[in-house]
């Protein structure tokens, strides 16, 4: 993943980059990796993850 600054326009290269990292699901990603989830707990979380995709779809 590549964002170019553009005449010292940190902030919008930010911002750009952080909106492209929440479209991949990276920044979840790390959320979720920072700490050790027991797999009972992990197993819920996947469930809700699907009951939620699926309400999206109708």
């Amino acid at each position: 993943m590549e964002v170019k600054v553009h005449d010292g326009q940190v902030e919008k290269a930010l911002k750009i980059l952080k909106r492209q990292m929440a479209k991949e699901g990276l920044l979840k990603e790390l959320k979720k990796r920072k700490f050790y989830e027991k797999p009972s707990v992990k197993k819920k979380r996947k469930q809700q993850e699907a009951r939620k995709k699926r309400a999206g779809k109708k």
